[in-house]
């Protein structure tokens, strides 16, 4: 699959680097979930420029430090006499070396400095604080595990806090983007595919390409894929987690299969654990953010009507349909892993229809605000309200897969449950949408 997108990563890659060459180091922080694309999107963007790739493997300081050595060396030119067997020795050659000339170095999987020694920040911040201001490099500091980037740059109490100059995440494809990869490979595609699409990856580039480059451009096709021997989807939810949640990873693992087969009230969570899980719960949304916490769009900030959503459209698919059923996975009983994902699909990608439109609503710029909204009673639900606060616009949609099971008149109804005091002023276009709308 060709590189698609990214032209606004790609452009603020440009400007930082182009800021360290006029005037003084830049280091930008690119956080981003394991196969969103990191790396392609760097090796694209300096394709042609001079730069090093460093992979931070978890290996020992002093291995770790040879190969950074060899790579220096044939990707820059840079000459050591000796070997070199300390990050803190490594890391000022190489600042040293671009107070003479300009160049990128990239860290890819940053966070893992932290296997390799914990100290390795304090050196990064003693000698960046000392040489920085005289030195050209652009450092890019890469990683996928959120919660410990997060802690690394964002925690006022550890060494790189307030080091960097430029930080972002890259995000999964956009849904117009989906879109024109489907184009690109299949013109006449169903908007069916183009939702078990949306479903299996939300738009995650690695799990685009392994689709597209397989040729599984139906929904079919992709289930099946998805279900074979081979398929590089059945472990991949547990080793992303893994990767996150270390020692505590059952518990988490029981929470998420529990939303994702739709019990996702605070309550149900635990009643089904048999205890509060409210502190796992919050590490899930504020540390890890697997999840999300839902409330009825402008409802007060301390409004206890809520509910968790697993954020991540993979994810959400992989503890609904995979986890669960690890025993046939271990046993290749892959048909019966199969069987029952074409039983539920249809239920399962009515929310993620949903979804799909509240995503498309706030990508398409018309809206601040885009969510559901339900009263108390858990009743009068309508399925989205997207909103612009600037102008008092907005609309409000009932969403189904079936557009024969769609009706105005009822949405009707429940818009007349909005309270006034929140939603009196907007003036909302009702819509109804379904399958057919995508």
């Amino acid at each position: 699959m060709k590189f698609y997108n990214r032209d606004t990563e790609i452009a603020i890659l440009h400007e930082n680097e182009q800021q360290a060459v006029r005037n003084s180091a830049t280091f930008t922080v690119l956080m981003g979930r394991r196969r969103v694309g990191k790396t392609s999107l760097v090796t694209k963007a300096f394709e042609g420029h001079q730069y090093a790739y460093l992979f931070v493997s978890k290996d020992s300081e002093a291995v770790l430090c040879g190969k950074f050595q060899q790579a220096i060396e044939e990707q820059l030119g840079i000459r050591v006499y000796g070997r070199l067997t300390h990050f803190h020795d490594f890391f000022e050659v190489v600042m040293r070396e671009s107070q003479q000339r300009h160049f990128t170095v990239i860290l890819d999987e940053f966070q893992n400095l932290h296997k390799v020694n914990p100290a390795i920040f304090s050196e990064i911040q003693d000698i960046w604080d000392r040489l920085h201001r005289d030195s050209h490099i652009n450092l890019i500091a890469m990683g996928s595990i959120r919660s410990l980037m997060k802690r690394i740059f964002d925690d006022e109490n550890e060494p790189l806090y307030g080091r960097p100059t430029s930080k972002f995440t890259l995000l999964p494809f956009t849904i117009e983007v989906l879109k024109q990869i489907f184009r690109d490979h299949k013109p006449d595609y169903k908007n069916e595919d183009l939702l078990c699409l949306y479903m299996l990856t939300g738009g995650v580039a690695k799990y685009v390409e392994l689709l597209m480059d397989a040729g599984c451009y139906t929904k079919e096709k992709m289930l099946n894929y998805f279900c074979r021997q081979d398929s590089y989807f059945l472990s991949e939810g547990r080793d992303l987690m893994n990767q996150e949640f270390g020692d505590e990873s059952n518990t988490y693992f029981s929470i998420l299969q529990l939303i994702a087969a739709g019990l996702n009230r605070r309550t149900d969570i635990d009643g089904s654990m048999q205890k509060d899980m409210g502190t796992f719960l919050q590490n899930l949304e504020k540390n890890y953010h697997v999840i999300s916490r839902l409330k009825p769009i402008l409802a007060k900030p301390n409004s206890k009507t809520s509910a968790y959503e697993i954020s991540d459209q993979f994810l959400r698919f992989w503890f609904r349909f995979v986890w669960p059923y690890q025993s046939l996975v271990e046993r290749k009983q892959l048909a019966l892993l199969r069987q029952n994902m074409g039983q539920h699909y249809e239920q399962f990608s009515g929310r993620t229809l949903e979804q799909y439109f509240q995503q498309e609503a706030m990508e398409s710029g018309h809206f601040t605000l885009v969510g559901n909204w339900w009263d108390r009673k858990g009743k009068n639900e309508i399925d989205m309200i997207a909103l612009n606060e600037f102008n008092h616009t907005g609309i409000a949609a009932e969403i189904k897969r079936n557009p024969n099971k769609l009706s105005l008149t009822e949405l009707t109804q429940r818009i007349s449950s909005l309270p006034p005091s929140d939603f009196g002023h907007y003036n909302l276009n009702l819509q109804t949408l379904s399958i057919e709308d995508m």
